[in-house]
């Protein structure tokens, strides 16, 4: 009993240690930066209701829908696009630098190296990059997605891999089975599951960020927006951020849907 009581005793005083090191660090950072969270707050009110009186859409805004839905529509496709054939070589990647099944300790550390940079460097990074070198087009935000996707999915991919049960691998390598028998009996239905619902996961993401990416590359919605907005007609651009909403969620309702479907 006593031991018992000294372990939660322990546990409660690392949780306040962490809560005080928590607050002590944020308390510094704020010091350093200048930042006064009650001034903060205090503008929150007068924030939230300038946006209510000016981002929100007018039945004169409607009539630039014209202009909005199809700058939505391509950027829809162009976050799809660059999910779906990420996916494709993320998986191939994946597969040949898993240790389950891959083909050696080197490719297994360059699998992982590869999908550490591309992850690691923010999609906004990546499109500033490319624009030196494609300048502003579909292509370069395009490009900036399906890196920073393949990246994140090759990741995924692998612990996908890595983690599935052994047993019909060792079954088929036990019976003779070529590499790629064992990929296709064992590897592909094991794992597709799990992979389609993390490209439907990215294709979500990727329609937020290939918003951001558009304002970059002055291409799709970004770019709409950021039209209307610079000419100081905030109830277009609310409607065009009312609009990546409305296909943000109907995305998400579809890939939950899908998710229950095939898990």
């Amino acid at each position: 009993m006593e031991e018992s009581r000294s372990f939660f005793r322990a546990k409660t005083l690392s949780f306040l240690a962490m809560v005080v090191v928590f607050l002590l660090v944020n308390a510094l950072s704020a010091t350093y930066v200048g930042f006064d969270f009650i001034d903060a707050a205090a503008e929150v009110p007068a924030g939230v209701a300038w946006m209510a009186a000016e981002f929100l859409p007018t039945v004169e805004s409607l009539s630039k829908l014209d202009s909005i839905l199809p700058a939505l529509a391509s950027t829809v496709l162009v976050s799809v696009a660059s999910s779906c054939i990420a996916a494709v070589f993320a998986f191939a990647l994946a597969v040949l630098g898993s240790r389950t099944v891959g083909v050696g300790k080197v490719a297994a550390f360059l699998a992982r190296a590869v999908a550490s940079v591309f992850r690691n460097i923010p999609v906004v990074a990546w499109a500033l990059i490319l624009l030196f070198s494609f300048k502003q087009s579909e292509f370069t935000g395009f490009l900036a997605l399906f890196l920073t996707t393949f990246g994140y999915l090759t990741r995924c991919f692998l612990e996908t891999i890595d983690e599935m049960s052994t047993g019909p691998i060792e079954a088929l390598q036990a019976a003779g089975a070529t590499y790629f028998q064992i990929f296709a009996q064992a590897v592909l239905p094991m794992t597709i599951a799990s992979a389609i619902s993390w490209v439907l996961y990215m294709v979500e993401t990727n329609v937020r960020d290939a918003t951001l990416v558009g304002i970059l590359t002055g291409t799709g919605i970004g770019f709409v927006f950021d039209i209307y907005y610079k000419s100081f007609r905030y109830d277009v651009a609310g409607l065009a951020i009312l609009a990546v909403v409305v296909v943000v969620i109907a995305c998400e309702m579809t890939s939950n849907f899908v998710r229950r479907r095939i898990i």
